[in-house]
């Protein structure tokens, strides 16, 4: 309950800030116009598709490629949502009455994370109604809209709980930024070397968050892609919660 309370706190402050507006519209205007451009590709090549057995169909062309290009959006907009989260609290001076407030650092974990991912999930709900609107002229593969759904809300969930962790061992919010920021970026493409020169290794796969994230954007939800997002988010939580522990400790 608690965490609740902390969570809609925090999402009404960044709604009273411009940052929240500015993201949202900004995210929307660019992944509209690059919707639009991929909906004008699908009707061009349309013709040369009827006679394709098995051809891919607007799902493959038009969706995958929107949640692929938000998901790039997101690894440059989370950090700056996520910068200030606890960071700002040790800038001001005011996580010692964070710390003296009758709650329990879990708590205050969780109600901030749940705060950052309300907002994402605005941001993903803004995003669902455009191929939502493809309805009105054809028909979607909604099994396949279903799982980039899915594969964008986890994304979003382990990019702001690394975001969270980062502002929690920030004393400033820009080092809490460039640091998730960074640490996303590798984790993104930390296993490009190896396929790119064919010696592609299994752990660096599995450690890859865009090898699991891509496998959902097709479609194949797999236990071992839920579970990688489910503790990469759990980890990052707890790694938040024992930090902040360790510094009440200190207090």
């Amino acid at each position: 309950m608690n965490s609740l309370i902390i969570a809609s706190r925090e999402l009404r402050s960044l709604f009273l800030s411009p940052l929240a507006w500015t993201m949202l519209g900004v995210t929307q205007l660019i992944l509209a116009y690059m919707f639009l451009t991929q909906v004008d590709y699908y009707l061009t090549i349309q013709p040369k598709l009827v006679g394709i057995p098995n051809a891919p169909g607007i799902t493959d062309l038009v969706i995958a490629p929107l949640f692929a290009n938000a998901a790039v959006i997101l690894l440059l907009i989370t950090p700056l949502l996520t910068m200030r989260v606890i960071s700002d609290e040790r800038r001001n001076k005011t996580i010692s009455l964070l710390f003296s407030a009758p709650i329990s650092i879990s708590e205050i974990v969780l109600g901030k994370f749940l705060a950052i991912f309300s907002f994402l999930l605005i941001v993903l709900f803004s995003i669902a109604l455009m191929p939502l609107s493809l309805l009105t002229i054809g028909e979607l593969d909604l099994g396949k809209f279903s799982a980039c759904l899915l594969a964008l809300a986890l994304l979003m969930a382990a990019f702001n709980a690394l975001g969270l962790y980062m502002s929690s061992i920030a004393s400033q919010p820009t080092v809490a930024a460039v640091g998730s920021f960074g640490a996303l970026l590798l984790l993104w493409i930390i296993d490009w070397a190896g396929s790119n020169s064919g010696n592609s290794s299994n752990l660096l796969e599995y450690i890859s968050i865009m090898r699991h994230f891509e496998n959902l954007l097709r479609g194949l939800i797999h236990s071992t892609d839920i579970i990688y997002f489910v503790l990469f988010i759990a980890g990052f939580l707890i790694l938040s919660i024992r930090r902040l522990d360790n510094d009440r400790l200190q207090k």
